[in-house]
């Protein structure tokens, strides 16, 4: 028989939604939004979060630390918490990371990366992802969650390598963006994304990942939906920059840029793609004449 779980949705953004719309009716859904639109009433965490058995982090990954502080006393001691979060906060670490720093071994957690676009879970397609965790009972206990929905998960126990695959991939997205602005065509597009998903599987494992990680769906798989798809931001920003449109160039990609810098998570100058993405970010150039450039130096 299938287990009603109580879920608390943080964030009702457009992810925020999407998991409304998995999970409605199957489990009791309650949703806290900081700042919440006109006409919804954001529930309150002292009352939801010590009755939940998920808290679902809808949110993007720099609040991440501040909201778990602030929930870690209201959480029952067999509540999972799980994030979908693809970015980097302002210190450099990515979600994993702060679940590990905020909740180490007290509380169980788990990540959700891959090719989840929200407008088409919301229209009742199928989406995919890995589920990443150390913990059996947290990994069953996640997929019985989405059991009845059209998400299907994989499990993996390689957090870094699917975190920093999920990560990394916006940055390569940007690429084919600026190749569709520029019509290279679809033989272009098949280079990219060998390149990308080859220098990927180097960075991944310089970080701790496991070997060929960033061929599964929270690299590859996220890589070609957010790379072809023309409703993603970072496929847009790839036109922008191709056009040479310098402002709101911003995203989770772009931080990601800033934040290897800054943070000298490695050196940019041993991964040749992932350097002529940040050369064409932050420095105007003719891109179409940059990317000649790197075909012609292979």
């Amino acid at each position: 028989m299938h287990k009603k779980y109580n879920v608390v949705i943080l964030g009702y953004g457009e992810m925020g939604h999407a998991m409304q719309f998995l999970l409605n009716g199957a489990h009791n859904v309650s949703i806290w939004d900081k700042f919440p639109q006109p006409g919804f009433k954001s529930a309150r965490l002292d009352v939801i979060i010590p009755q939940a058995d998920f808290v679902l982090f809808c949110l993007p990954v720099n609040p991440h630390r501040d909201v778990l502080i602030h929930i870690k006393p209201l959480l029952n001691h067999h509540c999972i918490s799980l994030s979908i979060a693809k970015g980097l906060d302002e210190s450099g670490l990515n979600a994993a990371q702060i679940f590990q720093d905020v909740l180490g071994d007290e509380f169980a957690y788990g990540l959700i990366y891959g090719p989840m676009i929200s407008e088409e879970i919301r229209a009742g397609r199928y989406a995919f992802a890995q589920l990443g965790s150390l913990h059996s009972e947290t990994c069953e206990a996640t997929l019985e969650l989405f059991k009845q929905t059209r998400l299907h998960l994989q499990t993996t126990v390689d957090i870094t390598g699917i975190s920093w695959s999920v990560i990394l991939k916006n940055v390569y997205a940007l690429l084919f963006g600026m190749a569709d602005e520029l019509k290279l065509g679809d033989n272009m597009r098949g280079f990219l994304a060998v390149e990308a998903v080859r220098e990927l599987d180097k960075i991944v494992l310089s970080m701790g990942g496991g070997a060929g990680s960033p061929y599964d769906l929270a690299g590859l798989g996220d890589l070609i939906t957010t790379a072809t798809s023309e409703d993603s931001h970072h496929h847009s920003l790839g036109r922008q920059l191709a056009r040479g449109e310098r402002t709101h160039i911003d995203g989770e990609g772009v931080h990601t840029l800033d934040m290897v810098i800054k943070h000298q998570l490695f050196k940019k100058e041993d991964y040749p793609l992932f350097n002529l993405t940040y050369d064409i970010v932050k420095k105007p150039h003719n891109v179409e004449v940059m990317l000649q450039d790197y075909i012609t130096n292979k």
